[in-house]
């Protein structure tokens, strides 16, 4: 695969990603969400790297107070556009999430579907998202991310993988760089009833995290892990898991 440049976050999304089939899977990873983390519905949420705000949009339906940011501005018109349609009072916010200054604002912040985690260009870089989550929630507010598993990569990588929606089929192609702990991640969609063309695949390097990492960053700032998972069925996080989904408080 050909690795993209550093900056490919800024630059290769659409909302064609909306025929991916893990989108079906939103309304079952609100409904975990809320009973994970006792939500009572009257929470203050931040969704960072909110998309296209199929997690923003969900939430809000359900009577939370939610304001989602992105750095791509057809998602956040997108987002604000579906949610007017459905007299949703939200705030969709079209940043890059370092700019974000919020302080003990919210009581709780998601990192959906990655939610930008590992995305930058550098260690140093990657990190300041895990300082906008500390610096915006509230004392007791509560983080859900869910990301890739840097364990898993190491022992399973490279590999390829499957998964046929009720708008197309998802490939996808991963690889790891062990020394720099990045996964080198290229998918491809075939929309049903299109023809079929030869997949072209370029690789997205995104830094992948073990659990360990994930607590002791947290720990720098005031934050304690509750729990961790490998699918939004609760299961317990796992080195033969792909996913990995922490649940954490600001103390």
């Amino acid at each position: 695969m050909r690795i993209r440049n550093t900056d490919w976050y800024r630059e290769i999304w659409s909302l064609d990603i909306k025929n991916q089939s893990w989108v079906e899977e939103t309304e079952e990873q609100v409904e975990f969400i809320i009973k994970e983390l006792n939500l009572t519905g009257k929470e203050k949420i931040l969704d960072l790297a909110c998309g296209f705000g199929r997690h923003s949009l969900a939430f809000a339906q359900k009577g939370f107070e939610v304001t989602g940011v992105d750095i791509t501005a057809d998602y956040i018109s997108d987002a604000a556009y579906n949610a007017a349609k459905l007299g949703l009072d939200t705030n969709f916010i079209c940043s890059d999430i370092r700019e974000l200054t919020f302080k003990n604002e919210f009581d709780v912040v998601l990192n959906m579907a990655d939610g930008a985690i590992g995305y930058l260009e550098n260690d140093r870089e990657n990190l300041k998202i895990f300082d906008i989550i500390s610096n915006a929630l509230k004392p007791g507010g509560k983080s859900f991310i869910e990301v890739g598993n840097a364990e898993y990569a190491a022992k399973h990588f490279p590999q390829k993988t499957w998964e046929a929606g009720e708008h197309a089929l998802s490939l996808a192609d991963f690889d790891w760089d062990g020394e720099n702990k990045r996964m080198l991640y290229g998918s491809y969609d075939y929309e049903y009833g299109k023809a079929a063309t030869p997949p072209k695949y370029e690789a997205a390097p995104i830094r992948l995290y073990t659990k360990q990492e994930i607590k002791d960053i947290f720990t720098q700032r005031n934050m304690k892990i509750i729990n961790a998972y490998s699918d939004f069925q609760g299961n317990a996080d796992s080195e033969n898991h792909m996913q990995l989904m922490v649940y954490s408080i600001k103390t």
